[in-house]
């Protein structure tokens, strides 16, 4: 059974995307879709964090509904891109 979700997409260009989501009941990630891990220097130090993906899902399949028209970022402006 799947599980998509509708997102709003900014790159590469703005979209509304019909997306995959983690199984809410899975035994390994509980829904979270992975594992974060810390990892340190052989000094002890943090050195960030790695993330592991679960099986449960595969945040790569995404599909494009609907492609939305750039918006300036200097004031309002108008497209005549659709949709209108």
């Amino acid at each position: 059974m799947a599980r998509l979700r509708i997102q709003r997409a900014t790159w590469p260009r703005p979209a509304l995307i019909l997306t995959d989501t983690p199984r809410p009941a899975c035994p390994d990630c509980h829904g979270d879709g992975g594992h974060g891990y810390v990892t340190t220097t052989p000094h002890g130090e943090f050195d960030g964090i790695d993330y592991e993906g679960c099986h449960c899902w595969d945040p790569a399949q995404r599909w494009t509904l609907l492609s939305l028209p750039h918006r300036s970022s200097r004031g309002p402006s108008y497209s005549d891109e659709p949709p209108f």
